[in-house]
């Protein structure tokens, strides 16, 4: 087999990104077309230059789920061969094992992800047995597959792993390492674990495991928590971590992906900090300006909002509306956003807008005021969001009243 990239970035103390949209994120009630997949799979490798197939796992969907899912798989394992590392995710049947090897064969660096239950409650419900049971079988299919097609890499999914035993979890997936998996991959699949939990989790069974095991993480946000519990996998020595576009997945959704990227890479100092070993992260260093770019077209795509408050790529990034952060932004940033991100500094007239807000919008719709007039406007301002019961009052309606107000500058410079 040619070397796993993925495996190799891990052990090497590399981040690589398991990007969960196109996959878990269809549980979220979004389906991403076929060629959206491609383009996004390029467009999350490009962030790493040529090193996005040793950044990025991409998984690009569940072929058994019918032939169109089978053939949107097969596309971005072609049409985004080495751009990232295309995944396809199955369940652990031998059947679904060849379909998923058949829906990536030939592209380099390809992968597929054998789901199995690692709590006895998970175990009891997928495959009507113990938990030993299903990973001793899991074990099995890993190296049955890899007798198949020794091109492609093998990683296990160790469903609700969360509320498994540890000792026995650690003990499987050191089997699962022997029999040829690249990856395993703990699930906190319902959602419910806490920070300090998940770091329980990890320790123990990389306790257990053995240093061979790559172990990665794949956590959910019903609490709220998927980021927190992420950083505690990662401190925990877990490199391999699960995301998705705008945090998209089953139920409340997973780490959104931009989120955990830029906090991994916007401070040099602060990433090695949460790693712990004193390592760089990156192969290349990432391209965090196109971030906000990326998480469009994902919203557009899925139809997944983007607020004002969401991080990072949210509309409210970059945007002021009041007087003492009008003066001194940085006070009140953790980071400068056009320096990292690309994104424009954006003055937004609102209520609470400052007699400096009110002269700065006007001064860009063409308008120079005096002292009389800005409070004339900032009067008729307040007033409008108020009438309206909408805090931004939009710079065609402020054009407008400004028109009966105010000289143009043009005329007042004369």
């Amino acid at each position: 087999m040619t070397v796993d990239v993925v495996r190799e970035s891990a052990r090497m103390g590399r981040v690589v990104l398991w990007e969960e949209s196109p996959r878990d994120g269809a549980q979220a009630k979004t389906l991403m077309t076929p060629g959206f997949r491609v383009r996004l799979a390029r467009a999350q490798g490009r962030i790493f230059g040529e090193d996005g197939a040793r950044h990025v796992v991409f998984a690009a969907g569940f072929p058994a789920v019918c032939k169109e899912e089978f053939e949107a798989v097969r596309r971005v394992a072609v049409e985004a061969e080495g751009s990232v590392s295309v995944s396809a995710v199955c369940r652990g049947t031998l059947g679904d094992v060849r379909q998923a090897l058949a829906s990536v064969r030939g592209s380099s660096h390809a992968r597929i992800m054998v789901i199995v239950p690692a709590s006895e409650a998970m175990a009891g419900v997928m495959t009507h047995g113990s938990a030993e049971a299903a990973m001793t079988a899991g074990a099995a299919l890993v190296a049955r597959a890899r007798e198949i097609d020794d091109q492609v890499a093998v990683d296990v999914c160790l469903a609700d792993a969360a509320r498994a035993d540890h000792a026995l979890t650690g003990e499987h997936a050191a089997r699962m390492t022997a029999a040829g998996a690249g990856t395993v991959v703990l699930a906190d699949t319902v959602g419910d674990q806490l920070p300090e939990e998940t770091a329980t989790m990890f320790t123990a069974v990389r306790r257990d495991a053995g240093e061979d095991v790559v172990l990665a993480s794949h956590l959910h946000n019903d609490l709220g928590l998927a980021l927190a519990n992420t950083l505690q996998a990662l401190h925990a020595g877990v490199r391999v971590l699960s995301a998705s576009w705008l945090g998209i997945a089953e139920r409340s959704g997973m780490v959104a992906t931009e989120q955990l990227l830029f906090l991994l890479a916007y401070r040099r100092d602060r990433a090695r900090a949460l790693l712990g070993d004193g390592r760089d992260p990156w192969w290349t260093v990432p391209d965090l300006t196109t971030l906000p770019e990326i998480a469009r077209m994902v919203a557009e795509e899925t139809g997944a909002p983007l607020g004002v408050t969401t991080p990072i790529v949210g509309d409210g990034v970059g945007t002021i509306s009041t007087g003492t952060p009008f003066v001194h932004p940085r006070l009140f940033e953790p980071y400068d956003p056009y320096q990292l991100l690309g994104i424009e500094p954006r003055v937004i007239l609102t209520h609470l807008a400052s007699a400096r807000v009110i002269t700065a919008v006007a001064l860009r719709l063409g308008h120079r005021l005096d002292p009389d007039q800005t409070r004339a406007a900032s009067a008729w301002v307040k007033s409008r969001a108020y009438d309206r019961g909408r805090a931004v009052v939009d710079d065609a309606d402020f054009a407008d009243y400004l028109a009966t107000l105010a000289v143009p500058a043009a005329r007042a410079s004369r």
